[in-house]
C-alpha cells in the first residue's frame, strides 16, 4: 500500500493500528479480486439457466420478449440466459434481430457481459448474457 492509499483511509476514518493491518487489508482485496474473477470464469462456463428463442419474430416482439425474458431471470435469480436469434441467413442484407439483441443487451440494466456461443452451440446465431447481481 503507498503513503496516498494510507491518507485516504486516514480521511475516511479507517486508520490502521498497525502495518499487519495494512498488509491484511491489502491481501483481503486481492483475494476478493481473485474469487471474482474466478466467479465470472465459472459463469462464462455454465450452461445457461434458461434460452430465449425469437427466431422469426418481428424487431418490436423480439423487445417485448426480451424484456418479459429478463424480468423472469431477475425473479428468479438466474445467473446466465442464452438468447437464441439465428444468424440472419434468410434477411436482406444485415442480421436484424442480431442487431435488435444487441441493443437491448446494451441499455438493459439487468445485463452484464455478453458473448456469442461457441459454433457448436449456434454460434453468432446466439448470445450468452450474465446477469448483473443485485440489479
Amino acid at each position: 500500500m503507498n503513503f496516498a492509499d494510507i491518507l485516504d483511509k486516514w480521511e475516511k476514518g479507517k486508520t490502521p493500528n498497525s502495518i499487519k493491518e495494512l498488509m491484511d487489508d491489502k491481501e483481503t482485496k486481492t483475494d476478493d479480486k481473485t474469487k471474482l474473477v474466478e466467479h465470472r470464469r465459472r459463469l462464462k462456463l455454465k450452461k445457461p439457466d434458461d434460452t430465449l428463442d425469437i427466431h422469426g419474430l418481428t424487431n418490436d416482439e423480439a423487445w417485448l420478449s426480451l424484456d418479459r425474458f429478463f424480468e423472469n431471470a431477475k425473479k428468479m435469480s438466474f445467473e446466465k440466459l442464452l438468447i437464441i436469434h439465428g444468424k440472419g441467413n434468410h434477411s436482406s442484407g444485415e442480421a436484424v434481430l442480431t442487431q435488435t439483441v444487441r441493443k437491448y443487451i446494451e441499455q438493459c440494466p439487468l445485463a452484464g457481459e455478453s458473448g456469442y456461443e461457441k459454433p457448436a452451440s449456434g454460434g453468432s446465431g446466439a448470445t450468452w448474457v450474465l446477469l448483473k447481481t443485485g440489479s
